[in-house]
């Protein structure tokens, strides 16, 4: 995997798990900004696993 499919595939679960559109999306955002809690982060954490 490149460092593009992996940005790609990273936004994709980002996206999906804190129900966002890729136009909110900007890869200099914490998860804190995006709007995740401390679950929303953990979830994440086992999906990019």
């Amino acid at each position: 995997m490149d460092e593009l499919e992996i940005e790609k595939k990273v936004t994709e679960i980002l996206v999906t798990k804190l129900g966002i559109s890729k136009t909110e999306f900007n890869p200099e955002f914490t998860l804190k900004d995006l709007g995740a809690d401390s679950l929303d982060e953990v979830e994440i954490i086992l999906d990019l696993e």
